[in-house]
């Protein structure tokens, strides 16, 4: 099919998973439908992708949505656990290391592929140094989104089914007014940050500079986010669409030996980061659905959907969940090389 006869197939597929999600009341189901119908366009042979231009907006926009749920209570509730939350961190960043050099040394997946694709995160990173290494950037790719895919799905499915945390925010109209000043003032510091993070060549910068920049000025008071509720949506649906049509038949095919493997180590990943989210209600006394959302290993932007759309404490799951991206931007890639260099 033609690029825009695809797109003509994937939109009313997507709207149609994502009504159905909505309507039984599923957390991010604009996110999770439109992500499912990529997939299912991607492997029956689908050739579109989002638009590098699209998918920039998108990450600056939930960038600034998550910064304006930054507070000043939050740098306390922070300061005085940060022990606590650096051990959390760094304990999801080491098995999952584990887990790939295991795999590796298993000879499941050819050369390192399974140590880089195996990272708890900055997916851009490791696509990058797995090529410079030699290892195969297909799998790679393959790996880390399998992983967004099973990490966002089981904190959809655990916002929906948990008790004390399944009822969806409520919400203002789709066109509700919005603020003007604020508005422009809010996309501005996003573009600007943006901007800003792809000069610096930051791993994930475009979405953790305008995610800095507001979290500070919200905090200070400086700025007052405003965005419209159907810009978060539609910027949920590309996300979802972002994610969904990597899934290629000829991604598929390549990494047909490495798939039950991949999802055994996911599988592990994700329930030791349960553990650790038990560690928290015990011994911060977080409530359980903001501790497993802090704690599920990635990626940032599905997560940051899933959680303002269930009534969770959204500052607590961006801080711990950015401590984690910064730490494996800075770590990660050095961690990795370390590790392969062993295997």
């Amino acid at each position: 099919m033609r690029p825009a006869l695809q797109w003509c197939v994937l939109t009313p597929i997507s709207l149609a998973f994502a009504a159905i999600l909505e309507t039984i009341g599923l957390p991010a189901g604009l996110l999770i439908g439109p992500m499912l119908a990529g997939a299912f366009v991607g492997m029956n042979g689908g050739t579109i992708r989002l638009p590098r231009q699209l998918y920039f907006c998108v990450q600056f926009i939930l960038a600034m949505m998550i910064a304006g749920s930054m507070t000043p209570a939050l740098l306390v509730a922070f300061s005085g656990n940060w022990p606590l939350f650096l051990a959390v961190v760094l304990a999801v960043i080491g098995v999952s290391t584990l887990c790939g050099w295991i795999m590796t040394r298993m000879r499941i997946l050819p050369g390192t592929t399974a140590i880089w694709g195996s990272s708890a995160g900055a997916a851009s990173t490791m696509l990058l140094m797995a090529d410079a290494y030699g290892a195969d950037a297909r799998l790679v790719a393959f790996m880390q989104y399998l992983r967004v895919v099973f990490v966002a799905s089981a904190a959809t499915l655990v916002a929906h089914l948990w008790i004390a945390g399944a009822e969806v925010r409520p919400t203002a109209g789709w066109f509700a007014p919005v603020a003007g000043l604020p508005f422009l003032a809010t996309l501005a510091v996003g573009l600007a940050g943006g901007f800003l993070g792809k000069v610096l060549r930051l791993p994930g910068g475009v979405f953790l500079v305008p995610f800095a920049i507001g979290s500070a000025l919200n905090i200070t008071g400086a700025l007052t986010t405003e965005l419209p509720r159907w810009l978060i949506a539609l910027c949920s649906v590309m996300l979802g669409w972002n994610i969904g049509l990597g899934f290629t038949r000829a991604i598929l095919a390549h990494a047909r030996r490495a798939l039950v493997p991949t999802v055994i180590s996911i599988l592990i990943l994700m329930s030791f980061s349960a553990l650790l989210a038990v560690l928290l209600i015990v011994a911060a006394g977080i409530d359980p659905l903001t501790a497993y959302l802090a704690t599920s290993p990635g990626g940032l932007d599905s997560i940051a959907i899933i959680a303002t759309s269930s009534n969770v404490d959204v500052s607590f799951v961006m801080a711990l969940q950015t401590v984690r991206v910064l730490i494996i931007t800075m770590l990660g890639p050095a961690l990795a090389r370390f590790v392969a260099d062993r295997a």
